[in-house]
């Protein structure tokens, strides 16, 4: 006998084989893999819907790869494929007085200020995660204290 008493640890065992079983199931780690998808098909479109449009080249070159589990780190990656997806997001320089036949006009801006359309999607994204994850989490937890 401790210092403290004798206590029955049995309930608590009983619940750890039990989440066990749920984790090691592996269902549970598809739910949250679906759940991630989610939020990154919404980033996605979110993305798409903010991206400028002249071709429409742009707008059609996001592409989502993932999730993938590093540890405790679930992440997903958006990435735009065209090379000059960067120079639309945060600006660029130019020289002006150069002529660019794709235009038919001369540049006389030396600085082009960028549109920040993925600072906008993720902004709007950042705003629905809780809609998107919370019943989904809250369906977990609900499965784990059964």
């Amino acid at each position: 006998m401790s210092a403290f008493g004798d206590f029955d640890n049995s309930q608590f065992e009983e619940f750890a084989k039990h989440v066990n079983a749920q984790v090691s199931g592996g269902e549970l780690k598809n739910e949250v893999k679906k759940s991630v998808k989610n939020v990154g098909e919404t980033y996605k479109r979110n993305a798409e819907a903010n991206t400028p449009v002249r071709t429409g080249d742009l707008r059609r070159s996001w592409q989502l790869k993932g999730p993938f589990f590093r540890g405790t780190d679930i992440s997903i990656e958006l990435r735009n494929g065209k090379n000059y997806a960067s120079f639309v997001e945060n600006g660029h320089r130019q020289t002006p007085g150069r002529y660019v036949p794709t235009i038919g006009k001369r540049l006389k801006a030396s600085w082009v200020p960028g549109q920040h359309f993925l600072q906008k999607a993720t902004s709007e994204t950042e705003k629905q995660i809780p809609q998107l994850i919370t019943p989904v989490m809250d369906d977990i937890l609900r499965r784990l204290m059964d």
